[in-house]
C-alpha cells in the first residue's frame, strides 16, 4: 500500500507541474490574442487550473488514505 501511496504523491506532483505549464501557455496565448481583438481577458486562462487542482487534491487524498491503511495493517 505504501508504494501505491508514493505513486499517487508523485502523480500529484506531476499534475501540478503540468498544470503550471498549461496555464502559463494559455495565459500567453490569451495575452497575445488580446492584441488582435479576442474578447476574453487573459485571466480566463487560469480557469484551466480548476480541473488540475481537483485532480491534485484527489491524488493527495487517495495517497493519505492508502498510507493510513498501510500503517493500520
Amino acid at each position: 500500500m505504501k508504494k501505491i501511496s508514493n505513486i499517487f504523491i508523485l502523480l500529484a506532483i506531476l499534475l501540478s507541474n503540468v498544470m503550471c505549464a498549461v496555464v502559463a501557455y494559455n495565459f500567453c496565448q490569451m495575452q497575445r490574442g488580446a492584441e488582435y481583438g479576442h474578447s476574453a481577458p487573459a485571466w480566463v486562462a487560469f480557469l484551466y487550473a480548476i480541473p488540475y487542482g481537483i485532480g491534485i487534491v484527489a491524488c493527495i487524498l487517495v495517497a493519505l488514505v492508502l498510507r493510513k491503511r498501510s500503517k493500520q495493517g
